[in-house]
């Protein structure tokens, strides 16, 4: 066991239980040209948590620990998107129309795959999501049973909407979450600081928050 320095207090850490879940840094949310710039975006905001995330998951490595690595992404026929999710706003490109990295959030292109910096290795799960939510339409949920985990850390992209709904989705299903402060990162710095405020109120209601160094820190304990 082991004690991270947490908000909004310590959390009592299981490594042995414990697995990583690093939301969607993809190259069309992360890389210039992709997908997350064509609306409007200053994607350097995300760029600059690769070295915090990198970090992260070569602690988890080097406990020996799950790590999961989720994609937002889609069937070529869109047959898995709902228009609702497309159509929405007027953006410059669409979900499945051709991009600068092949088509916009669809599985198997190079702009939905994971940026090179954390680039999944053998024995890692990667996990092709096709909703906001990691357990939602994926086998998430069954693969953290196999393996016996209890408790999750979160990073990734974008706070409030992809790694906020998953932790939220976690809560409900029983695990103890804590998202990795320095290792996630919002287009709207002030949307950040909200997600954050909102899902550690009321005594972690959500979830708990700590950098980096204190979750790796304690999980060698």
């Amino acid at each position: 066991m082991g004690t991270i320095k947490a908000r909004p207090f310590d959390f009592a850490l299981d490594p042995a239980a414990t697995a990583l879940i690093v939301i969607d840094m993809q190259r069309d949310f992360v890389e210039p040209g992709g997908f997350g710039e064509t609306l409007g975006n200053d994607v350097t905001r995300l760029q600059a948590i690769i070295p915090a995330t990198a970090a992260l998951i070569d602690g988890f490595r080097k406990a020996g620990l799950t790590i999961v690595h989720t994609r937002e992404c889609h069937q070529p026929d869109l047959s898995d998107c709902p228009p609702a999710k497309r159509d929405r706003g007027n953006p410059s490109l669409r979900i499945g129309d051709p991009g600068p990295m092949g088509r916009i959030l669809i599985s198997g292109e190079t702009g939905a795959d994971i940026v090179p910096e954390l680039y999944p290795i053998e024995g890692e799960i990667v996990l092709d999501k096709p909703g906001k939510g990691a357990f939602y339409a994926t086998p998430l949920g069954d693969m953290l049973k196999e393996r016996g985990i209890r408790q999750l850390v979160f990073a990734g992209v974008t706070t409030e909407v992809c790694v906020q709904t998953t932790m939220r989705e976690a809560n409900d299903r029983g695990y103890e979450c804590i998202l990795a402060e320095d290792a996630t990162e919002s287009y709207f710095p002030e949307f950040k600081k909200a997600a954050i405020d909102m899902m550690t109120a009321q005594g972690a209601i959500v979830g708990w928050v700590a950098p980096v160094s204190a979750i790796v820190e304690a999980l060698h304990d």
